[in-house]
């Protein structure tokens, strides 16, 4: 994946980050105290930026700084440290022990869906919740959940259509690891499990696109009524388009949902 940060065989973390609107961009490597170091990053491409930081490792928060200014979270986050706004945490998305035999699935034709909101479904309102409560759906009957957005959202309860971090699981229902290991345990019992993802717009509280990618990332072309269209088809689009795209993909490879359900595609 072009985005975020990559865990490198070798040691160490590639950290990039596309910025069109960015001057200069500096990765910080932080402490849960705050910031400690700050080192500026290369731009191998227009709007480009990466670093290869051989003390970086899973575990380690960062957050870049754009212009030397403002202290942004990755837009392509796989976990946050507190909330939306603050910094990111490097995941190795090897790092889970799903089963030897992969799941083979089930016919469509078979899908009995239930969906869920995972804030609240069990009175923990998380994602070993979910997990709890998953034989009482197969007694239902039902043969597939989809979970509603469960992209990283401002706060602690959100019905999930304000995602701002796309790629990072929210984190007031559990971690990458706990995600995994609800679509783990429901396969485990003959469930499908699909996934709500939201294209067509991104929440209002911290989304940090618009410093950076503002005129790029979106586009006044078009309208919806929950906040700015994204750029899929004007100019400078093909790293917007190819954002979704991998985040769809993520979700699939790494997490191993069956399926996706895309919000409101008529205004994407």
């Amino acid at each position: 994946m072009p985005f975020g940060t990559e865990v490198l065989p070798h040691g160490g973390v590639l950290f990039r980050l596309w910025a069109p609107r960015a001057q200069t961009v500096e990765l910080c490597l932080e402490e849960e105290s705050g910031p400690q170091e700050f080192f500026p990053m290369d731009s191998p491409a227009a709007g480009w930026f990466q670093l290869e930081v051989s003390s970086a490792a899973p575990g380690s928060l960062y957050r870049f700084r754009i212009d030397s200014d403002l202290l942004v979270p990755d837009p392509a986050s796989r976990r946050q440290f507190g909330d939306v706004h603050g910094p990111s945490v490097v995941v190795d998305p090897e790092d889970f022990p799903w089963p030897e035999n992969s799941w083979p699935g089930r016919p469509w034709e078979e899908a009995i869906i239930y969906e869920i909101h995972v804030g609240a479904f069990s009175p923990a309102g998380t994602f070993a919740g979910v997990v709890d409560r998953l034989d009482y759906l197969v007694e239902l009957g039902v043969t597939a959940i989809e979970l509603m957005p469960v992209a990283d959202f401002p706060g602690r309860r959100n019905w999930g259509y304000d995602g701002v971090l796309l790629f990072a699981p929210a984190a007031a229902y559990g971690g990458p690891a706990d995600l995994k290991r609800l679509v783990r345990a429901a396969h485990a019992r003959g469930l499908m499990v699909f996934l709500d993802v939201v294209y067509n717009h991104l929440g209002p509280e911290g989304n940090y696109l618009h410093v950076y990618g503002g005129d790029v990332f979106f586009t006044d072309r078009y309208q919806t009524p929950w906040g700015s269209a994204v750029n899929f088809a004007g100019q400078g689009s093909r790293p917007v388009r190819d954002f979704f795209i991998h985040n769809a993909l993520y979700w699939l490879e790494e997490y191993r949902f069956d399926g996706l359900r895309f919000d409101a595609v008529h205004a994407i």
